[in-house]
């Protein structure tokens, strides 16, 4: 478990950032790798499996992030997230739309009354290369448009470079125009190269405020590979440890299968524990994983499956 004793604080220099991160336990690449196959085999029996793909729905951010998105797109997508399965009352809702923050007031209107939430992407995704007072600027007016969540993308550039201070500036800073919405920070590990950059950009993250870390933003590969996932996932539960604040968990990209769901929920349960196996706590970032979720669900209540056109395309 990293030491947290000594955790660096809002003053905290780049080098004592630095010391702190680099003094964090090594990553075993192997064992990660293998532990994390391992729990890839292991099975979910019918009757737990039926929970398990209703709980993973109910984690689902299902998201659009084109250039080519509409507000008719916005106000079908926020439909689906509402009432998954229009034919099955019984299917539960989404946990969150995720959006440009230019669609946010149109998500907002579409969801009011149904408890699903909204989440804007900000801070310059996917890349992050913009001032800071554009980032900023475009958090504001999220949050001002009716955003909960923010998910935002760290500097990359600064990260690989050293220059912790900077990516650890601009969380907080993020963080304090989200105002009471919360921050899911992006790490992108598909950049960051070796499981060491993952769990440091993870701790840097934690202790800069997120209330969630997010693997990727679902455009670059590889993305929510298991063993990011499960590096990040110690790190909340060694956090949560060493002080009693519980930082949720999201991975995201290249998610689309349910059998792809269950096996995070499996790394969920083992290596964080059952109380991360909330929506709260556990998200999954996906645009194509719902299909299959409710197709599975189906399977399972009938003994065959729907249509190929029984679901929208998102």
């Amino acid at each position: 478990m990293p030491d947290t004793a000594t955790p660096p604080g809002p003053a905290a220099s780049n080098a004592s950032l630095r010391a702190y991160l680099h003094g964090l336990p090594g990553v075993d690449e192997v064992g990660v790798r293998e532990r994390a196959a391992d729990l890839a085999t292991r099975s979910v029996k019918t009757a737990a499996k039926g929970r398990a793909i209703d709980l993973a729905i109910r984690m689902v951010d299902l998201t659009t992030l084109e250039g080519a998105d509409s507000p008719g797109k916005v106000r079908a997508m926020s439909a689906k997230a509402a009432h998954p399965d229009p034919a099955d009352p019984t299917a539960p809702p989404v946990a969150a739309v995720c959006v440009y923050s230019d669609m946010v007031a149109v998500a907002v209107e579409a969801l009011k009354g149904t408890g699903v939430r909204v989440a804007s992407v900000a801070t310059a995704f996917p890349s992050g290369r913009a001032p800071m007072e554009a980032k900023l600027a475009d958090t504001r007016r999220a949050v001002a448009d009716g955003a909960t969540e923010i998910d935002m993308v760290i500097d990359r550039g600064a990260f690989l470079a050293g220059d912790y201070r900077k990516v650890f500036e601009e969380i907080t800073a993020v963080k304090e125009a989200c105002a009471t919405a919360h921050l899911k920070v992006i790490l992108e590990t598909g950049e960051l190269a070796t499981c060491d950059n993952v769990r440091r950009a993870s701790w840097l993250a934690i202790h800069a405020g997120a209330d969630f870390i997010k693997t990727s933003t679902g455009k670059v590969a590889p993305a929510a590979t298991p063993q990011a996932t499960l590096i990040m996932l110690e790190a909340v539960r060694d956090h949560y440890a060493a002080t009693g604040r519980r930082v949720g968990v999201k991975p995201a990209g290249g998610i689309r299968t349910t059998k792809d769901a269950i096996r995070k929920l499996v790394l969920v349960n083992e290596v964080a524990g059952p109380a991360w196996l909330d929506p709260d706590l556990f998200r999954l970032g996906a645009s194509s994983l719902l299909n299959d979720l409710l197709m599975q669900r189906t399977k399972l209540a009938t003994g065959s499956y729907p249509g190929p056109d029984y679901y929208t395309l998102d």
